[in-house]
């Protein structure tokens, strides 16, 4: 009985359950009902006033100075469908809803499919939003992606397709449209792209047209995405074809059709192609919708200032370079080196120029970079344990193992497959240290030391710095370093602005600030420093490119490169395409390039058209962020454990030190004033003595079994047999026999300190003068004196030195005084003694 009474209730409380549960659901339901019912279709001529009160604008870096209002000069006319023509028509239904006749304002199938695509991560992300919902996304609504908002889209094209005609929405959805910048509606798009009505587009137009939509800033036609932009438009004709709307042969046709378009009219941006580097990054990241109606302000990084004084240097340069080297164009771009902000982009010589294709940003775009890389070759070797000193020789050098080494093809091989390089200048100059190799950018010692290090190590390196765009190493061969391979200005001048901040690199940033209009900041900038190159390797780089003597050679000692405190680096393609100039101080990096958008080939190279845009921007530059001295590196080797060969001894790489007084055989007690490096004559390629994947290794057992060199060492005898009566030789013969005996414990000095007397107490503000006495085979020549393990200077015999214990930091009330004797042949003893002085 008990048990039944407890069934019972428990059966009760089931149905309790159950009746609340269905009791909330309806008035869930209800609440619905009413919620839905509340929703009004908004109002199609508030469109555009919304569109401008939420717009996005973006300013320089204080945030002052507005560089676009994204929606301040929107452009957009009402015309009715029947002036739009069929083209335009058909190309968005087809690309955008293709069963927009027969829906109900939604599709069902397409919610589920995006519901799973976005929420579930199954398969690629997707809108699933019909004509009609696209129509009333951007209204009232706000462009936040929530459940609420998608309901509320929902339900609004219901409404909508219930009050109005198929073609009257059709008609609002094309009048409304974004087509890119400030253009909305087909009837401004078309005007301002093709300077045509609507009704009058040809098929391949219309297509073009229909494809914006979809991201109008990533496919504007002004911007770097030209390829995009063809692939959708392509892919609207695709479905055009598949919905019948076009023949095959009208397809086909189409696919392979040019179209023009216009020039971009000037709607009062400042730094265009720098805001639309900015606009593209806001649309990418928080996407269109948020970038036309968010009412974002974006603080940028860009120095406005610098940025003006920089368009007009870039702008007076190319037309003078056009004029006279038949060099059309021209960008800029300068980044802080300490933050990796940029100060300045400049993709072109004015943005609205349609002659040059000047909406395209160069800046951004891919062009060989010339002897412009050849600083990251460079850093590997010096990495590996080249120095600036070491030798390599600029011969006629044939590189390739199909032909033999005077750039005779092997049989089954043709002349085509044969490299044989020339330097830029057509000259050789045999034995060349690679500090001048750099500095007057000499190709053939650069693309043999590019073998040296190994492709995929300098490749890497050069991604680890910055370079973005040759990750495919397989790519490239030994032409890599003349400028084989493609990079952007922006890439190679934030890889440069490592050297200028001492080996650590600052990704580039364009922006410093993102805050809704509420306040709320979505994005600040923070620096992201990472070091990716040893600090003495970034030292030695800057070293050798700010060294004007090393630039002599080439460029002479008053080039455009010339500017205290400042490193920098040419680069030229071949016949001359791409000129670039690279260079920083330690406060600014800049990068210049110059040469003509269809790859004309110009007259002269990067020194001649790029130096002098360069030159002119950096001393501007330099007027508000002056150039401090660059850190000196330590180049200091040891010449007992570094192979002669790499400290730049060319003639061979055996050797002996003798003692210079004595002229016999060093010693372990023999100073370095007296030590004299004996390098033995044997003339060979640097593969004879240096192992490329152990660089400070033991030498090769065999050199020739490295492909490269009898290809290096057959033009290297060839060039010795002719010159060795110019220099000395030296040989094992000369060796001595003996070895030093001046420097020896039996020649060392002896001295001790007479002054000051460890036995008297010295008043604080006393001249103390300091005596010694000294004994020995050799005079002293000089003194070096120490107090509490200071250095207190040197005195040169004979020796008059005095000093005041008061001006000496860190005293107590007994001090150890010490003195370093050295005698006329470099022998050298050492004494300690104390002394006193009186306490307050």
């Amino acid at each position: 009985m008990l048990k039944k009474l407890k069934n019972i209730k428990k059966h009760r409380h089931f149905k309790n359950i159950v009746f609340f549960i269905i009791g909330a659901g309806i008035l869930v339901f209800a609440a619905m009902i009413i919620w839905i019912s509340s929703i009004k279709i908004p109002d199609f001529k508030a469109f555009e006033e919304r569109r401008i009160a939420s717009s996005t604008k973006i300013y320089d870096r204080t945030g002052e100075i507005l560089l676009y209002d994204i929606n301040q000069n929107v452009k957009r006319t009402n015309i009715p469908l029947s002036e739009m023509g069929d083209n335009i028509k058909n190309a968005t239904i087809a690309i955008e809803d293709s069963s927009f006749y027969t829906h109900k304002g939604i599709r069902i199938s397409s919610i589920i499919r995006a519901t799973l695509s976005n929420v579930l991560n199954i398969g690629k992300t997707q809108g699933g939003s019909t004509i009609t919902q696209q129509l009333v996304k951007n209204t009232l609504l706000t462009p936040k992606k929530t459940i609420t908002r998608k309901i509320k889209e929902w339900v609004l094209a219901i409404k909508i397709e219930k009050q109005l005609t198929k073609d009257e929405i059709l008609e609002a959805y094309l009048n409304e449209a974004p087509y890119g910048g400030t253009i909305y509606g087909v009837e401004e798009a078309s005007k301002n792209y093709f300077g045509k009505k609507p009704k009058d587009l040809d098929l391949v137009e219309a297509a073009y047209l229909a494809a914006i939509p979809q991201s109008p800033t990533v496919l504007s036609p002004y911007g770097k995405n030209k390829e995009k932009l063809d692939n959708r438009k392509n892919l609207v004709l695709s479905r055009l074809y598949d919905l019948k709307y076009i023949t095959e042969n009208q397809y086909n046709s189409a696919k392979n059709e040019t179209v023009t378009f216009l020039p971009q009219s000037n709607s009062g941006i400042k730094a265009p192609h720098f805001v639309f580097f900015i606009q593209e990054y806001l649309q990418e990241k928080y996407g269109e919708d948020v970038l036309q109606t968010g009412g974002l302000k974006v603080t940028t990084t860009l120095d406005y200032e610098l940025q003006a004084k920089g368009e007009e240097i870039v702008k007076n340069g190319a037309l003078s370079n056009e004029k006279n080297w038949n060099g059309s164009n021209a960008a800029l771009v300068a980044i802080d080196p300490k933050t990796g902000q940029i100060l300045t982009m400049i993709g072109s010589r004015d943005y609205f120029d349609k002659n040059i294709d000047g909406n395209y940003n160069v800046a951004t775009a891919r062009r060989q970079p010339g002897s412009s890389f050849k600083p990251f070759i460079y850093a590997m070797a010096f990495n590996k344990g080249f120095t600036p000193d070491t030798v390599l020789f600029d011969l006629p050098t044939e590189f390739s193992t199909t032909c033999n080494a005077y750039g005779t093809p092997l049989p089954g091989h043709d002349q085509s497959s044969c490299y044989k390089p020339d330097n830029a200048d057509g000259k050789f100059r045999g034995p060349v240290s690679l500090r001048t190799a750099l500095g007057s950018s000499i190709n053939i010692p650069a693309i043999k030391l590019f073998y040296l290090v190994g492709t995929k190590d300098a490749l890497n390196l050069a991604e680890e710095m910055g370079i973005s765009t040759l990750t495919d190493i397989n790519r490239y061969g030994l032409t890599l370093v003349v400028g084989g391979g493609e990079v952007s200005l922006l890439d190679i001048t934030s890889a440069y602005s490592v050297f200028a901040n001492n080996g650590t690199r600052n990704p580039y940033s364009g922006i410093l600030k993102i805050e809704k209009s509420d306040g709320e900041v979505l994005e600040e900038f923070k620096e992201n420093p990472r070091e990716v190159l040893p600090k003495n390797t970034a030292l030695t780089i800057s070293d050798v490119l700010s060294d004007n003597n090393a630039r002599i050679p080439t460029f002479g000692a008053n080039s455009p490169l010339n500017i205290p405190n400042v490193a920098a680096k040419t680069g030229t393609t071949n016949n001359n395409k791409d000129a670039w100039t690279m260079g920083y101080s330690t406060s600014i990096a800049v990068g210049v390039w110059v040469g003509n958008n269809d790859n004309k080939p110009m007259k002269k190279g990067g020194a001649a058209l790029a130096g002098p845009i360069w030159r002119n921007f950096m001393l501007e530059a330099l007027k508000k962020l002056p150039a401090d001295q660059f850190e000196k590196p330590n180049l200091a080797v040891d010449v007992k454990t570094v192979k002669p060969v790499l400290r730049g001894y060319w003639q061979g790489n055996e050797h002996y030190f003798i003692d210079k007084i004595s002229g016999k055989l060093a010693t372990e007690n023999t100073p370095t004033e007296t030590l004299e490096e004996k390098v033995i004559t044997n003339v060979h390629s640097i593969l004879y003595w240096v192992n490329k994947d152990d660089i400070n290794g033991a030498a090769p057992t065999n050199p020739s079994n490295d492909s490269q060199f009898s290809h290096w060492d057959i033009p290297i005898q060839n060039w010795w047999a002719q010159n060795k009566n110019y220099y000395p030789t030296v040989t094992w013969a000369n060796k001595p026999n003996t070895t030093d005996d001046i420097h020896s414990a039996v020649n060392q000095p002896t001295i001790s300190i007479t002054e000051p007397d460890p036995t008297t107490i010295y008043p604080t503000d006393s001249k103390i003068e300091l005596k010694v006495s000294s004994s020995g085979t050799y005079q002293l020549k000089k003194i070096d004196v120490f107090v509490n393990g200071s250095f207190l200077g040197t005195a040169n015999y004979p020796f008059n030195f005095s000093f005041v214990p008061n001006e000496i930091p860190n005293m107590s009330a007994e001090n150890e005084i010490k003195v370093i004797a050295y005698d006329t042949a470099y022998n050298q003893a050492e004494t300690i003694s104390t002394f006193r002085i009186a306490q307050p």
